[in-house]
């Protein structure tokens, strides 16, 4: 005879994959089989949905939450797992990510591998971290929000058709030389300053994604921002400092300039452009910008894994010297 108890112990786990068939870079025909033959139908209840116009992805993950999904998943580009991740903040249910974005800057911060199946069986391991995020004037962002060159950068990123480091790097060697820095006053946690800057980052996150590192000590984990003051550059250190950006060396710089803190207030010049996670915000003169401790659920590597991937490439290395 059943009981109420015996019922519990049967009830799957429920699973909702969210494509985007259109964003990112890549082709995405495989994925709904893929993961249907990873996921056991007996143990999991999993719900394959594709999106077919914007915001569709924000109303598939709500109706998810509400309905206590334990994973959503996405596969698509960087817009489509913000989208996914801004619904899910705060909830129970935990975000699941199989890049295919052009930057994929989340995925990389957390460790996720950019190959497909790789990304998958850090899923099905079912090891989560919870992440913080910010908000800048009721925008919410999970790696990075910025102002100046940085958001010039990515609005004109947008509108390329061929994304992705390349294409990054391009946009920035064509352009910097002749950007106009701005003044910025800046309120933190400890105090304030006014600087003139070339680029003004808050950074939840080490990087804005394409390996371009723009504020190294970042944790999104321990509840600030690293805001990254980039001073106004000549032709000659334009260079030499997209460089360090790749080569995670920024904090190097002699023009950079970074403060930690939870809550921010810049007051600018003048209204233009804002980037939260790459995309293109027009907004106002004062920008309000915090950062929400342990809000967003997602699926990573566990430590062991990444140590003893780390263990791999060392050894790796160790033999090849000794050849």
């Amino acid at each position: 005879m059943f009981t109420t108890k015996h019922l519990l112990i049967m009830e799957k786990e429920k699973v909702c994959l969210i494509i985007n068939p259109i964003s990112g870079t890549e082709s995405k025909k495989n994925i709904p089989e893929m993961v249907a033959a990873a996921y056991d139908q007996k143990k999991f209840e999993l719900v394959i949905r594709i999106t077919g116009y914007p915001g569709h992805a924000t109303e598939i993950a709500r109706q998810a939450v509400k309905e206590h999904y334990r994973y959503v998943l996405t596969a698509g580009g960087d817009g489509t797992v913000n989208e996914v991740a801004r619904t899910l903040i705060n909830s129970n249910t935990t975000l699941g990510i199989i890049p295919f974005g052009s930057g994929n800057g989340l995925a990389r911060e957390l460790d996720i591998p950019m190959d497909a199946e790789k990304a998958l069986q850090i899923i099905l391991s079912g090891n989560s971290r919870t992440i913080d995020y910010g908000i800048a004037n009721d925008q919410i962002f999970f790696c990075t929000c910025g102002f100046g060159f940085d958001a010039f950068i990515s609005d004109k990123f947008a509108e390329e058709k061929k994304r992705g480091p390349l294409g990054y790097l391009r946009n920035i060697l064509e352009s910097a030389v002749d950007f106009k820095s701005e003044e910025y006053e800046l309120i933190h946690d400890e105090g304030s300053l006014k600087e003139r800057a070339f680029v003004l980052t808050c950074a939840n996150a080490s990087q804005y994604g394409n390996e371009a590192y723009i504020a190294p000590g970042a944790s999104m984990d321990d509840g600030k921002m690293n805001v990254s003051i980039l001073k106004p550059l000549n032709a000659l250190e334009i260079p030499q400092t997209t460089l360090q950006l790749f080569t995670k060396n920024i904090d190097k710089n002699s023009k950079m300039t970074t403060l930690v803190t939870q809550k921010l207030t810049i007051n600018r010049e003048r209204k233009g452009l804002m980037h939260v996670d790459g995309e293109p915000v027009e907004t106002g003169r004062e920008i309000n910008v915090e950062i929400i401790q342990k809000g967003l659920k997602v699926l990573v590597p566990s430590v062991e894994k990444k140590k003893k991937e780390t263990e791999n490439i060392f050894s790796s290395l160790t033999r090849w010297f000794n050849e």
